[in-house]
């Protein structure tokens, strides 16, 4: 705005300016007595500052501006004026009739509207302002210079699939014949495909393959659990159940031993009158020399002799060098015996031969024991949970109950818990207990009205 009105006063100041409007009623050249004011002070500049020449200016420049779209000095001489080289032949045209006169004729709205100033309307700089326009530039720079380069955009990489052949239908007779109710179908694609399409089956670890335990699902009784049996198999039977039964006592046992009481720590009358009367009953202090014996005169010694340690003595040149040869010296003593050990070994391979071979043969055995116990291992229930498994009873008639037929014989145990149990044995499942009840809500005691009337 600055910059066009210093245009303005520079174009008014050259000799050619032609302003559009005539000053005719001599007021300036009317010539006065100039006011003498003090300008020292910002408050006096605008009021007895005389701008009207200025604003004339600017009004007939703005004036112009309106009628014309310019300053007319700046207007080209072909723009102002034309050169009248006599009448032009005029071409006869048809008397326009009323309707057509109306027709051509502007509406009266339409005249309104139009604009009545020929200054350009200004433009509006957020109009055309694109925000991240600068990065967008950048980034079209990019994807131009690697269109250029033959590299495809990420986004159109997708859209660039390769369009997939038709099949071209076999019409030999001798092409292979494939059984579409067989189990398996023929993998004739490649492995490498068939893995990254997922059309690839994982391949089932071999460990899956190998069975929790060796035991057998059903495991066959001992011959005296049969209905008959005979003496000797019916009295070792009794002789198992009977070591299982002395091994829970004596478990029993000994953990009542343990929780057991001792006969020392039973309260007595006195230790119960003493622990009723605590507190009660003052007890005297006995004086401090009475308390003080061998212990504390010791305490007393020691404390003493705790202090700050004494300061060590700075070392002398001959002393730290006579540690020096020292340790030279047990160095060399060190380095000799090992020198002397190395050459007597070499009388000793026999002995050292020997000691390898025992050596193998211990790692050897110790390997052997490994599996063995790896092998029992693999017939023993794991711990698979918190609980431990616990081997159910024998299910064993004393000599008495024996039946001499089917009819008469007592039934013993259950098949549903002789398969639960054994399905913890064999590591399929992890052994269980019972859940216990646990109430949800307390137990709400409420006096019936009845009992209330009885009290």
């Amino acid at each position: 705005m600055a910059a066009a009105r210093r245009h303005r006063r520079v174009a008014a100041s050259q000799p050619g300016f032609i302003p559009l409007k005539s000053d005719l009623d001599g007021k300036s050249l009317s010539i006065g007595r100039r006011k003498r004011v003090n300008k020292n002070k910002k408050k006096n500049w605008n009021k007895y500052s005389d701008i009207n020449d200025v604003e004339e200016f600017l009004d007939d420049v703005r004036l112009q501006e309106r009628a014309t779209g310019g300053l007319i000095a700046d207007k080209t001489d072909e723009s102002l004026f034309f050169v009248d080289t006599g009448t032009k032949e005029s071409v006869l045209e048809p008397a326009s009739s009323e309707e057509t006169a109306k027709k051509s004729k502007p509406l009266r709205i339409d005249l309104i509207l139009q604009p009545t100033s020929n200054v350009a309307p200004p433009k509006d700089i957020l109009a055309h302002q694109r925000p991240n326009a600068k990065k967008e530039r950048r980034i079209a720079q990019k994807i131009q210079k690697l269109t250029d380069m033959g590299v495809l955009p990420r986004r159109k990489r997708p859209q660039k699939v390769p369009v997939k052949e038709k099949p071209i239908i076999s019409k030999d007779p001798d092409r292979t014949f494939y059984d579409i109710w067989s189990a398996g179908s023929p993998e004739t694609a490649d492995p490498y495909y068939l893995e990254q399409t997922k059309k690839k089956l994982v391949k089932r670890p071999e460990k899956m393959n190998e069975k929790p335990s060796l035991l057998p699902a059903v495991e066959v009784i001992a011959p005296g659990g049969s209905y008959n049996p005979d003496f000797l198999s019916h009295q070792a039977l009794l002789l198992e159940a009977h070591e299982v039964e002395v091994t829970k006592l004596k478990a029993e046992t000994k953990l009542a031993r343990k929780l057991a009481v001792n006969k020392k720590e039973f309260a007595t009358q006195e230790t119960t009158f003493k622990e009723q009367i605590e507190g009660l009953v003052e007890e005297g202090e006995e004086p401090e020399n009475e308390t003080e014996g061998p212990e504390a005169v010791a305490d007393a010694d020691e404390d003493e002799a705790v202090g700050p340690t004494a300061q060590q003595e700075k070392k002398t040149e001959k002393q730290r060098k006579r540690e020096k040869d020292e340790r030279i010296k047990e160095l060399q003593k060190k380095a000799a015996r090992q020198m002397i050990d190395s050459r007597q070994q070499l009388f000793k391979l026999r002995s050292i031969e020997t000691e390898l071979k025992k050596r193998e043969q211990k790692t050897k055995m110790r390997q052997i024991k490994r599996k063995t116990q790896q092998e029992a291992q693999k017939t023993l229930p794991r711990r698979l949970g918190k609980l431990k498994f616990q081997a159910p009873d024998l299910d064993v008639q004393l000599s008495d109950e024996l039946a001499g037929s089917l009819r008469t014989l007592k039934p013993e145990g259950s098949v549903l818990k002789d398969r639960f149990k054994s399905l913890q044995k064999r590591n399929l499942i992890e052994p269980r207990e019972r859940a216990k009840f646990k109430r949800k809500h307390k137990l709400k005691y409420v006096e019936k009205r009845d009992f209330k009337e009885i009290k």
